[in-house]
């Protein structure tokens, strides 16, 4: 592993959970998305060469904390309980936590999900507002975002809560799902650092301005999120 200023500091190693398009994901065996190559972009700038670890989403944190990994790139939002364990850099993307439902639900918004069964994916943001804002809800947690929806698709639960770039990846392969309008959380997403590396941290900064400045970071997000961006 290469902790910057190391005797291996040509490599930036990535912690991240693959189960998050258009983030993170697998494309045959190997690991891409807008994080991966907002990464790979930000080693580059570094003068490194990435390398990206695939791990559970609730791993991803603790892999950074403890120095396994260099960076937590992951669609992580920025929130007090996980300042705790890292920094995090500047915010690189917007996005928002939406409801899924299948299409003949009678839940229309955040409110109709009182006393509900919601899924959600183990350690997320949507995990944590559901259980914190949603009363009587029964939220059940996944290890992997699809297998939520695909117990909404079965019946098994009444909603999903998740990244609304995910969702619409999610809903366009499964039939009989749609999202609802009114958004269930507004949030940014961050790159976590340890925090005793604030050289790195330093650096990831500057390499991002770099990006948005020279319009590189847009490139990459509009190659994944076209016409449906919001």
């Amino acid at each position: 592993m290469a902790a910057c200023g190391g005797k291996e500091d040509d490599t930036l190693t990535m912690a991240t959970n693959a189960e998050f398009p258009p983030y993170e994901y697998y494309e045959n065996d190997e690991i891409v998305g807008i994080d991966v190559e907002i990464a790979t972009a930000i080693a580059e700038e570094l003068g490194m060469k990435l390398e990206v670890e695939d791990m559970a989403f609730d791993s991803v944190i603790p892999a950074v904390s403890s120095g396994k990994a260099d960076i937590g790139v992951a669609g992580m939002t920025v929130d007090p309980d996980r300042l705790e364990s890292v920094n995090f850099s500047d915010t690189y993307a917007d996005a928002s936590q939406v409801i899924i439902v299948k299409e003949d639900s009678a839940i229309a918004g955040p409110a109709d999900l009182e006393g509900k069964s919601i899924g959600v994916q183990l350690g997320t943001t949507g995990d944590t507002y559901s259980s914190e804002n949603v009363k009587d809800a029964k939220v059940e947690q996944y290890s992997k975002g699809f297998e939520a929806v695909q117990a909404l698709t079965q019946g098994k639960i009444d909603a999903v809560v998740i990244d609304s770039h995910t969702a619409k990846e999610f809903v366009k392969e499964a039939e009989g799902l749609k999202i609802l309008d009114e958004a269930f959380t507004e949030e940014e997403y961050a790159i976590g650092i340890a925090k005793d590396n604030d050289e790195l941290l330093e650096k990831v900064n500057k390499a991002l301005k770099s990006l948005k400045e020279s319009g590189k970071l847009d490139e990459i997000v509009a190659e994944y999120i076209k016409a449906d961006a919001e």
